[in-house]
């Protein structure tokens, strides 16, 4: 039993090292600025999200991943502009990937929406351990591709998108690791190298009879040029502060979706994911949750005029 355990997570690296290397997850359609600089901005106010995913949950060593995103819309000049950053990390068997970017999005008026047409630039670290934990199929002894010193190395990392919203539309185009930045292990035959990945995102507020209720279908295409991954997803909202819903990973999970938002404006969001693919029977599902934050700094400069005699 325990080889077999193994042997699915030697599966599960080998895709991840050979096919995409993004870090999956369910919500993504609250995560646009993750995924496409472009969104920066793109809320008119000071927006922050957070992400953590325990992947495949009761197998050793699967993938948990955290990331964080903060953007905000800068008035400069005449134009509106978008600012923020993001990191990510992703710890898979003896991989622990960390990046750092900074986003920036230029910001246009167009129809009854905004565009925005942005870049990030940052920092990607990639250390590498070859302790297995006991593993007693492959381990650096027995495998050159494996390094016997692990090591830590860092890269340059870029990416660059547009994205399009309405109050009640998003549609976006991006593209992660733009310079596909090759890591070289010291001492060591490994090497590493983050491949260029492609995003298509969009999704619709379709409001009900009722006012109530509105549903809200989004959809995320995600390549490699290699692998695809189609992610369909539907949200029932009710009052703007309760919604759930189902998502299904073509080939690989459906998942149901919960959240709320708080009175005080932050909004919570929970996922839990059933496997479809062969690894169902060595898990127990996996586990996300969401964070959300937004909130408008603005200050009237004008003090309040009243017209009462109070005030004369």
């Amino acid at each position: 039993m325990k080889r077999l355990v193994y042997i699915c997570i030697i599966g599960a690296v080998s895709l991840n090292v050979l096919a995409q290397q993004d870090p999956k997850f369910t919500q993504n359609m609250f995560l646009a600025p993750f995924y496409n600089p472009g969104a920066a901005g793109s809320e008119d106010k000071i927006c922050l999200a957070a992400a953590f995913r325990n992947q495949w949950t009761g197998l050793p060593d699967a993938p948990i991943t955290t990331i964080f995103t903060a953007n905000m819309p800068v008035h400069l000049l005449g134009r509106t502009h978008g600012i923020g950053i993001s990191f990510m990390n992703d710890n898979l068997a003896f991989n622990n990937d960390f990046i750092f970017s900074a986003t920036y999005a230029f910001r246009m008026e167009l129809g009854q929406g905004s565009l925005g047409i942005g870049a990030n630039v940052g920092v990607a670290n990639m250390s590498l351990s070859p302790e297995w934990n006991g593993a007693d199929i492959i381990t650096p002894d027995t495998d050159d591709a494996i390094p016997k010193n692990g090591g830590s190395v860092f890269g340059l990392d870029m990416g660059f998108g547009a994205y399009y919203n309405t109050d009640n539309l998003y549609v976006g185009l991006s593209s992660t690791h733009l310079n596909e930045t090759t890591f070289d292990y010291p001492d060591d035959v490994a090497e590493s190298k983050l491949n260029r990945h492609y995003y298509l995102m969009a999704g619709y507020n379709i409001q009900l009879a009722n006012p109530m209720f509105e549903i809200i279908p989004s959809l995320m295409v995600q390549t490699d040029a290699r692998s695809h991954h189609i992610y369909l997803n539907t949200n029932l909202r009710y009052n703007k502060r309760f919604w759930g819903g189902v998502s299904y990973s073509v080939g690989g999970a459906l998942s149901a979706l919960f959240g709320i938002e708080m009175m005080n404006g932050i909004k919570i969001g929970y996922s839990y994911d059933f496997e479809l693919s062969p690894l169902m029977n060595y898990n127990s599902g996996s586990h996300e949750v969401t964070v959300r934050y937004c909130f408008d700094l603005s200050v009237d400069k004008s003090p309040q005029k009243y017209k009462s005699i109070r005030f004369l």
